[in-house]
């Protein structure tokens, strides 16, 4: 596979993550909550194996040549 997640894109998923994990993790008993667990955890595996299939979808790739 190739990678298309890289730079800053990479660190703002990484960012993005971490507070969305910690929103969800403190409002686990709500919906909201969940919800956001979810989407941080989405958002740091894409981050972690810097692939995102919306990105291939729409042919973005924020790597610069970092392969």
């Amino acid at each position: 596979m190739d990678k298309n997640v890289g730079g800053f894109d990479r660190a703002l998923r990484v960012v993005l993550a971490i507070a969305l994990l910690v929103f969800g993790y403190r409002n686990q008993d709500r919906t909201v909550g969940t919800l956001a667990f979810v989407a941080g955890s989405d958002l740091f595996a894409t981050a972690l194996v810097q692939r995102c299939p919306m990105n291939a979808l729409f042919g973005i790739d924020t790597c610069n040549g970092d392969r």
